[in-house]
């Protein structure tokens, strides 16, 4: 019996490193180094990238896996009382924060007005002049949709810099410039070097077919759970107490922000400003790259070379 607890403790904790995000970027570290010790070879790669979600979904059918999870119905009145007492407090938060409601700031005039948008959620500014978000599936389906091309912009934004400040300060990276390296990839004669360390290259020396490939099990597993639901991850022994679009609990908030429901309802309004500037980032970076054909880093140093001849209007 003791034996048979330990075991259903260890899946548990197995479980809970695997689903939060922060284990994707060191297994992604330690799995570049494995493959650049044992041989670039597409099943190898393909093995790692699809280790996590097959790990997890045997996990789940297996008895250990339904010993975790009987564990986890056991303490679900507990959780869910106290995700619902959180979810209060937040409600509660909203309905005196300046940015929800009807007192929350608009966009001026009728681009403001939109009589369905009620400031219910972080960022409503009333503006919906073709009524998109009229119907409430559509509003959910929406908001949604802004809200993960927020983040993936925010990490694109920066993502897309950091690369080309370091190589301008010397680091030899391959192909530094972000639009660049898609088509780079089709090149045999070029690999990406990360600061030097042999191996820690986007996906080696593979062809687009294994990268597309590899993505597609290691998103699937991810987006198939946004797609079940917040309870997604219940047969692994993973509660999130938060909803779809933060789901909260050890994986996505260990360090317990949303505890704090003024903290928390502050941060969605200051993730949603910052993720809306960041797509708009990223529209720019389209057009400088198409126009330019120069990165970001680079156009932005021309400028300050020379802001009397190196702006838009020698474009025009």
């Amino acid at each position: 019996a003791a034996l048979l607890l330990l075991l259903v403790a260890l899946a548990k904790l197995a479980a809970d490193v695997v689903v939060n995000p922060l284990f994707y970027v060191v297994a992604g570290a330690v799995a570049i180094k494995l493959v650049a010790s044992t041989g670039e070879q597409s099943l190898s790669i393909f093995v790692f990238a699809a280790l996590p979600v097959t790990a997890l979904t045997l996990l789940s059918k297996s008895e250990l896996g339904k010993q975790v999870q009987q564990q986890l119905e056991e303490k679900l009145p507990e959780l869910d009382a106290e995700a619902d007492a959180v979810k209060a407090q937040h409600a509660e938060a909203r309905k005196s924060s300046a940015w929800f409601g009807d007192a929350r700031p608009r966009l001026p005039g009728g681009l403001g007005a939109a009589p369905h948008l009620t400031g219910a959620v972080a960022g409503d500014y009333g503006f919906d002049p073709l009524g998109l978000s009229a119907k409430p599936e559509s509003f959910a389906r929406n908001y949604e949709a802004e809200l993960v091309h927020a983040r993936w912009a925010m990490l694109a934004a920066v993502g897309a810099l950091v690369p080309e400040v370091l190589s301008i300060n010397g680091v030899e990276l391959g192909e530094p410039v972000w639009w660049k390296v898609g088509a780079a990839k089709l090149r045999d004669d070029l690999t990406f070097n990360w600061g030097g360390i042999e191996g820690f290259r986007i996906a080696g020396k593979q062809g687009i077919g294994i990268i597309a490939a590899c993505q597609v099990v290691l998103m699937g597993g991810p987006e198939y759970a946004r797609y079940v639901g917040i309870r997604s991850l219940e047969p692994v022994g993973v509660h999130l107490p938060g909803e779809s679009n933060y789901p909260g609990g050890a994986p996505f908030d260990p360090l317990g922000f949303s505890k704090d429901a003024p903290g928390f309802v502050e941060q969605t309004v200051k993730e949603i400003k910052n993720g809306r500037l960041a797509m708009i980032a990223m529209l720019g970076y389209f057009v400088q790259a198409a126009v330019t054909r120069e990165g970001p880093v680079q156009n932005l140093l021309d400028f300050v070379a020379d802001p009397v001849h190196n702006n838009v209007l020698k474009y025009l």
